[in-house]
């Protein structure tokens, strides 16, 4: 008698498959259970990417909200932050009730994909180009996975990037899967980015995993969260997905777990014990972001006229971008809990993340130590050619005292006004480097513009030193220091900076810029080095007026600090 071939199998319960870092620095890769064993002696989830890290966080945030019970009120939370570790026995026995959901290669509901996933020719199999993001199709520049890499991706890697692809995934044109009315002419057509793809996301980062994941669990009964808690469940907890997109009805999102495990994507993965060779990557549920700033907590949300014109709807959110251009300390207004609004009053243009709300909840009802320090990520891809292609992806962090989210303190209203005095600074800086370019005859044709050139680059080279000030000076205020003085003390440290960049533009523009010229077509406006160091000068003093109780010597006198 033949002996049948065993069941491919690789469990995401029993196999090693997340990497993290332990608190000494070293890289490895544990289960899911294992990870939350372990979570107090773990620094943080470690994908290659930044997008990994946040799409395998969610997933985490999922199980833990599930196993936990929600938590359902503040108490229950702080019950669970007293804990030196997480409740890994309610954990394990909630992931060993869903054991078969969590199985890459189970032949009837693997793990975030749709078994028997096909198209019109049965023999469709694809390469893994569509399926790992720093592959962008046909155009692979910039990769580290050419050659035999590409080939094939071991199962720990493969369900990595698979959670990776529900969250990321570009537009465009995908697999026209069979049994998906959406499909025209075998090819199912652009709806847009994976889920993760259309948020600015923001997380809350503790000194381990546990925090982390702690910091990051709003409980159910949270104002800034809104969920229907017979509906609201994680994908594995639901009926298999079919090829076909869900009704509306059905998919929701009614909370954060349809949000945290969104299947943006049918997925079905070709290969076997030893690797993953190809995937299939079909169209899977849409999602309308309108609105939803009740029930995603990570991500800061814009209002939108446009679409409240559109409508017909008084009050329109959509989810706020980040900037990819801009260094995350520079929007901090749009990141910090807002003082409460008045009633009556216009609905506000932004709404910060609600793990940000929540934070500051913890800090103004003592739930949080004042001393402890927390570090806010964010997260972004930027899409290019229609959506299609990864262009970059964002990454930045910012440490800071827990005392910087509590909307009605002092504290915070001095660090957001400490990003705008560095702003009016470099402002500053870009009109001195103007009037520097136009004292010289820097002036161009029309399809050039030198001052404005001549601005930009001074202003770069601005942010990228008070990047590096802002970031010290944030990360070193506490609970016990005095706001004045701290805002007197930056402001000294940002005329210091731009001062000295100052001196060294107009050192360098050049006895032409010295001896100077009209730039008006009349002649009656005469501009020179001299003449644009002044009125740098006088700028400066009101751009930074506390700064200015100190000596301030002219910008070609005073030595760089």
């Amino acid at each position: 008698m033949l002996m049948s071939e065993p069941t491919p199998s690789f469990s995401l319960i029993g196999q090693p498959w997340i990497p993290v870092l332990d608190l000494a620095g070293r890289r490895r890769l544990t289960s899911l259970p294992e990870l939350f064993a372990q979570a107090a002696e773990l620094r943080a989830v470690a994908g290659d990417l930044p997008t990994q890290t946040s799409a395998i966080l969610r997933l985490l945030l999922a199980v833990l909200h599930r196993a936990v019970g929600g938590p359902e009120d503040e108490r229950a939370w702080q019950d669970l932050w007293r804990q030196p570790g997480l409740p890994a026995g309610d954990i394990a026995s909630y992931l060993d009730e869903y054991r078969d959901r969590f199985d890459l290669l189970h032949p009837v509901t693997p793990f975030y994909q749709v078994a028997g996933l096909r198209t019109q020719k049965q023999n469709d199999v694809f390469g893994l180009q569509r399926f790992i993001a720093d592959v962008p199709n046909n155009a692979p520049y910039l990769t580290t996975r050419l050659g035999p890499g590409l080939e094939r991706l071991t199962l720990a890697e493969a369900a990595v990037w698979l959670v990776h692809c529900q969250a990321y995934d570009t537009s465009g044109i995908k697999s026209g899967a069979v049994g998906d009315d959406r499909v025209s002419g075998g090819k199912g057509y652009p709806i847009g980015p994976a889920s993760g793809g259309s948020l600015g996301l923001i997380y809350l980062e503790g000194r381990t995993l546990r925090e982390t994941l702690l910091l990051n669990l709003v409980p159910l009964d949270s104002a800034y969260l809104q969920q229907d808690p017979e509906r609201d469940s994680p994908v594995w907890e639901r009926d298999p997905h079919g090829p076909a997109e869900e009704g509306e009805r059905e998919r929701g999102p009614h909370g954060v777990l349809n949000l945290y495990t969104w299947q943006s994507r049918r997925i079905r993965l070709f290969g076997d014990q030893t690797g993953i060779t190809g995937a299939m990557i079909a169209n899977g549920d849409r999602i309308a972001w309108t609105n939803l700033h009740r029930q995603e907590p990570m991500s800061g949300w814009r209002r939108s006229p446009n679409q409240e014109k559109k409508l017909g709807l008084p009050v329109v959110y959509l989810p706020g971008l980040h900037d990819h251009t801009r260094a995350l300390w520079r929007g901090l207004d749009r990141l910090l809990p807002a003082r409460a609004e008045k009633p009556g009053a216009d609905a506000p243009a932004r709404r910060p993340p609600a793990v940000s709300q929540w934070l500051a909840r913890l800090r103004i009802k003592g739930l949080i130590d004042d001393r402890y320090r927390v570090t806010t990520r964010a997260v972004g891809v930027v899409y290019g050619n229609n959506m299609s292609v990864v262009d970059e992806i964002y990454h930045d962090g910012l440490t800071m005292t827990v005392q910087a989210f509590d909307p009605a303190g002092p504290l915070t209203t001095t660090i957001v006004d400490g990003a705008a005095d560095a702003e009016a600074a470099v402002k500053v800086l870009r009109g001195l480097a103007a009037n520097l370019c136009r004292a010289g005859g820097g002036y161009g044709d029309r399809s050039e513009d030198p001052p404005a050139i001549a601005a930009d680059r001074a202003a770069e080279l601005a942010y990228a030193e008070l990047d590096v000030l802002f970031r010290q000076w944030l990360a070193g205020l506490g609970p016990a220091d005095d706001p004045t003085q701290a805002r007197i003390q930056w402001q000294t440290q940002v005329r210091r900076c731009v001062w000295s960049l100052g001196s060294n533009l107009v050192e360098w523009s050049g006895p032409q810029a010295w001896a100077g010229r009209y730039v008006d077509s009349e002649k009656k406006k005469h501009l020179s080095s001299p003449l644009a160091d002044r009125f740098f000068r006088d700028a400066m003093r009101r751009a930074l007026p506390l700064a200015t109780t100190l000596a301030t010597p002219s910008a070609s006198q005073e030595v760089p600090a």
